[in-house]
């Protein structure tokens, strides 16, 4: 499969990728892929457990722990799509997470084109959303959390596309 990025050796979050549909539009040309990705839930242990949740929760946000329980999940799935455009030599990338819908929103876009200043140049781009609701202050513990988090996953993305590219395409 052209530029499959996960599951790989170099991240091991990620342990399962299916791809669940697959057509080319035979006008354009453009081929779209919808894949379900399974990654380790990486919340932090402390922030999972019953215990510390419901000291915090109580004395801080008057919340209780039903409401972030959900946190416990030993898998987080993520659906993406792309539309790979071999003409144009770009590819589009959409991935939203489909866990934990009632408490956060995590999105992220991502365009992988060639340079306008070498042809030989790929030209990348990503932008990313995190919203956190419904657990009081601890909202911004999680999305300060996802935020590092991410911001690290993206490094790791990059390296593993080079990595691709380069044993794909010289």
């Amino acid at each position: 499969a052209f530029l499959s990025q996960y599951p790989s050796p170099m991240e091991k979050h990620v342990t399962a990728v299916e791809t669940v549909e697959e057509k080319t539009d035979l006008s354009t040309g453009i081929i779209y892929r919808r894949r379900i990705a399974t990654c380790q839930n990486v919340i932090p242990e402390i922030l999972r457990k019953d215990s510390t949740l419901s000291i915090f929760l109580k004395k801080c946000c008057n919340s209780s722990v039903s409401q972030v329980s959900v946190l416990k999940v030993p898998d987080i799935y993520l659906e993406e799509e792309s539309w790979l455009n071999m003409e144009k030599r770009n590819m589009s990338m959409k991935s939203h997470c489909l866990t934990w819908t009632q408490y956060a929103s995590l999105s992220e876009e991502s365009v992988f084109r060639e340079s306008l200043e070498n042809p030989n140049w790929t030209d990348f781009t990503q932008k990313g959303r995190i919203s956190v609701t419904g657990a009081g202050l601890l909202n911004c513990v999680l999305e300060a959390f996802a935020q590092s988090f991410l911001k690290q996953g993206v490094k790791k993305g990059i390296k593993i596309m080079e990595t691709l590219l380069q044993e794909q395409c010289g």
